[in-house]
């Protein structure tokens, strides 16, 4: 009976793995794959707009968790638009918003 048991066990685990399998390989329609593929081609202008929407918020928020909160962004954000990690850490390092502003300045400028 143990035996039996196992069986149905591992059949049961089987048919779970089965279907996270499925729901991860999600079929997306045509439109879908369209919509996607031009959010990542857009990446980088959305990345820009949302560091230029951080460098406003950074300037409005005075110290505290919530300023720190919005540095961490802010470098995720440099991270995903892919700017070298020297440019990177010295804006992190120094944390000046000022020193944001002109940095997300003169990438809008080399976007367009």
């Amino acid at each position: 009976m143990s035996g039996e048991k196992e069986v149905r066990i591992r059949l049961a685990n089987q048919s779970e793995k089965e279907n996270t399998k499925k729901m991860s390989k999600r079929d997306y329609s045509k439109h879908q794959q369209e919509v996607i593929g031009r959010y990542y081609q857009n990446l980088d202008a959305i990345m820009l707009q949302k560091l230029q929407e951080l460098v406003t918020e950074l300037y409005l928020t005075k110290n505290g968790p919530k300023e720190d909160r919005l540095w961490l962004r802010a470098e995720k954000a440099m991270v995903k638009l892919k700017t070298p990690k020297s440019i990177r850490e010295h804006i992190m390092r120094k944390r000046q918003v000022e020193i944001l502003a002109r940095n997300v300045e003169n990438w809008l400028k080399n976007v367009k």
